[in-house]
């Protein structure tokens, strides 16, 4: 029986095996090489993968495509798979080693996954990922830009981009509605406190129109006497957001 994407779960099966080669050259991968994939669908990238990495831990919430997904990986010893939501796993214990993040993303989950994998998952050293096009442009966007937002600084106060191809709506199935494009960052480092930042972070853009101490305010941060700039959130760099964040412990 042939699977069906579910709209409700984001879900676009890859089905052109020609951008394999590029999601492999982006994802710099090695045969030591241990792999977590979130969004496994038909099991196309997952293969790919298990050819030419040492270990692929594989995370699929749609139970339905057990039995197309397991037969495809007969054979395959170094896939491990688990059902399940990738946002309430533990991913550090269902992808233990795991160094890189290789997936294309289902389309509802790929912002909050990546923003929590930047702590939630330290092992990772490399993100490859296929995403909206919208989504890859916000997440590496300027200041002062309408892309620019909280993910942006998330994003960008741990990891550089390595890499970028902008994907054809036709590799997919259904095919979607918008661009995708691969992305792909490496991790440069963690600044301390960073659940302390990224509460500052999200609450600054909460109320994107309004000045940066009245969103703070808004949000329950209290500003105390702190010397908050007189811009709106997207005026300030990655690194002023963390000094911000430094005059508001």
């Amino acid at each position: 029986m042939r699977a069906r994407a579910r709209k409700e779960l984001g879900q676009h099966f890859l089905v052109d095996e020609n951008i394999l080669g590029v999601i492999g050259r982006l994802a710099e991968l090695d045969e030591e090489d241990v792999v977590l994939e979130v969004g496994p669908g038909l099991g196309v990238l997952t293969t790919y993968l298990a050819d030419r990495v040492a270990q692929v831990y594989a995370v699929e919430l749609d139970t339905s495509l057990g039995p197309q997904l397991v037969e495809r990986l007969a054979g395959r010893p170094n896939v491990e798979l688990r059902f399940g939501d990738a946002l309430e796993l533990d991913l550090t214990d269902v992808a233990p080693g795991a160094g890189k993040l290789v997936a294309n993303l289902p389309y509802n989950i790929a912002t909050p996954l990546v923003v929590e994998s930047l702590d939630g998952l330290p092992e990772i050293d490399l993100w490859c990922v296929m995403v909206q096009r919208e989504v890859a442009d916000r997440f590496f966007a300027v200041t002062s830009t309408k892309a620019y937002g909280a993910v942006s600084v998330l994003i960008q106060l741990v990891a550089e981009r390595t890499g970028f191809h902008a994907v054809s709506r036709n590799v997919f199935r259904p095919r979607p509605n918008v661009e995708s494009a691969i992305v792909a960052f490496r991790r440069t480092g963690l600044p301390p406190d960073f659940g302390h930042v990224k509460r500052i972070v999200e609450a600054s853009f909460a109320h994107r129109r309004k000045k940066l101490a009245n969103s703070l305010a808004l949000s329950g941060i209290d500003i105390g006497g702190a010397d908050i700039p007189d811009v709106r959130a997207e005026e300030l760099t990655p690194p002023q957001f963390v000094q911000l964040a430094g005059s508001l412990r």
